[in-house]
């Protein structure tokens, strides 16, 4: 029998990717989605509300694994409103799934939790990495919080691990494709002052960090899940317009990215804020890159 992995918040952009890759490897997926998936999606869903236990519990009984990725989408205008919606959804499913793994008689042997290198806040030059503290923001206090809830929950007999994620570049969902669009267009200039890093990571190497956390015991604690070579926002931009094919674009003001923001319910400080990171960790425990250096991830994107 298929040894079973349960993916809650599987049916997005990463979580599909990753339940691609593991029914491939002869997995048994289980994911686990808040209503109805109106697309078909890989994996077979269960329904779960994301906040309490119930039936769902079934597919973590003596599952191979868990995996994490839930979380309303930070991608919405600052309210307090969002705030406290995107917060409790991160927090509310952690306290879940531990509350459902202490209910298992035969538990994951493996809980992965995703976070993000927002976790730093607007960090400008400084490099961080798994030992550098959390920054100030909301962004980070969404990360903080997320990471505590996990840090708290008692889960005996699961190896534990946290997934730092910078900006995913992948087909089909994230953030490569709207920055294609405005490449395309001839709008793809840097952002504000173009000085703030964007720390990011191919689709590919991404779902592969999933895989060593699930596969290798000595992955345990917290990771920054991103290229060992992160970009200023000007030279992300400069470089995808030359995947793309496009000319020089003039930059973008940071009051006409936060207008922008504003009219279309758009997080403005996703692109205005960044952070420079390090993923240590990984490279300490032997972690290679299929995609470490920037053109050639997006020229694999765009081709």
């Amino acid at each position: 029998m298929a040894q079973r992995i349960v993916l809650a918040g599987g049916s997005g952009f990463l979580g599909q990717a990753l339940a691609t890759r593991l029914l491939a490897d002869g997995y048994e997926v289980h994911i686990l989605s808040r209503g109805a998936v109106a697309r078909k999606i890989v994996g077979s869903v269960v329904s779960w509300d994301g906040a309490t236990v119930g039936p769902w519990l079934q597919s973590l009984e003596d599952a191979a694994a868990v995996v994490n990725l839930t979380g309303k989408s930070i991608n919405c205008g600052p309210t307090a409103g969002n705030l406290r919606k995107i917060i409790h959804s991160r927090v509310a499913a952690v306290q879940a799934l531990a509350e459902a793994i202490r209910r298992c008689r035969r538990p994951p042997r493996v809980f992965v939790q995703t976070s993000a290198v927002g976790i730093y806040g607007d960090a400008g030059n400084t490099l961080c990495d798994e030992s550098t503290p959390p920054g100030a923001g909301k962004l980070s206090d969404i990360c903080r919080q997320w990471e505590q809830a996990f840090e708290e929950s008692q889960m005996p007999g699961s190896r534990r691990v946290v997934l730092r994620l910078g900006v995913v570049l992948g087909r089909g969902g994230g953030a490569f494709g709207p920055l294609a669009r405005l490449a395309r267009w001839f709008l793809g200039g840097a952002a504000g002052g173009g000085r703030q890093y964007i720390s990011w990571l191919h689709l590919a190497d991404a779902v592969r960090m999933y895989r060593d956390a699930l596969d290798r015991d000595d992955f345990q604690g917290t990771y920054v899940a991103a290229s060992p070579q992160p970009a200023t926002n000007a030279q992300f931009m400069r470089a995808l317009r030359a995947a793309l094919g496009r000319p020089w674009s003039p930059p973008v003001p940071a009051l006409a990215v936060r207008l922008g923001g504003w009219l279309t319910g758009i997080n403005a400080e996703l692109v205005l804020a960044g952070q420079r990171c390090a993923p240590r960790r990984l490279m300490e425990q032997g972690f290679a890159f299929e995609f470490p250096e920037l053109a050639a991830a997006l020229r694999e994107l765009v081709g």
